[in-house]
């Protein structure tokens, strides 16, 4: 039989016991057809990365699944009609992973370092960003400049225009040749 990886998305609104009850009633519907789930992950709720239909959270489900074709248009029929999922994607895949999935492997090494002591940055040596060596933030010589804006890499020269040669900052300003009147007309 064809093998599947299902994520489904409910609401942030529903209870982790609602929650059950809907895996359990997907998992219903696969045994229904001949098929059956292999593994279950509840991801808990995260964030979403835009608003869903006006939900900024929900709880993820991973079902991975062997069943005929059926049996998925059946659960994703199901899925349509319930008003507690959000969103629903069916992969078919070659083979199903074994052990933890790459969100579950995430969410362990996230406590790892919770219990390592890490977490906020406020206990790192150092204090202000100037203590950092090189980077392209240290690097005032032109090149990429991140997000900031145009080349500079040519900071003491370029095209200048009409304004002249430019003055040094421990310098005089020049004094303007020019007649006054003509500035106010």
């Amino acid at each position: 039989m064809p093998l599947y990886e299902h994520v489904f998305l409910a609401r942030q609104d529903a209870s982790p016991q609602q929650v059950e009850e809907l895996t359990a009633q997907m998992t219903g519907v696969v045994e229904q057809h001949g098929g059956k789930v292999t593994k279950t992950e509840n991801w808990g709720v995260r964030s979403l990365t835009y608003r869903m239909n006006k939900n900024r959270k929900a709880h993820f489900v991973l079902l991975n699944i062997d069943a005929p074709s059926a049996a998925i248009a059946e659960i994703e029929r199901q899925e349509r009609i319930s008003e507690d999922v959000i969103r629903y994607l069916s992969v078919r895949v070659e083979e199903l992973e074994e052990g933890p999935s790459a969100m579950m492997r995430k969410a362990d090494r996230d406590r790892e370092r919770d219990d390592r002591g890490g977490g906020f940055r406020g206990d790192r040596d150092g204090g202000f960003r100037g203590d950092r060596d090189g980077g392209f933030r240290g690097d005032r010589d032109g090149g990429f400049r991140g997000d900031r804006g145009g080349f500079r890499g040519d900071r003491d020269g370029g095209f200048r225009g009409e304004r002249g040669p430019r003055t040094e900052r421990n310098q005089d300003p020049p004094t303007d040749t020019r007649d006054e009147r003509s500035n106010h007309e």
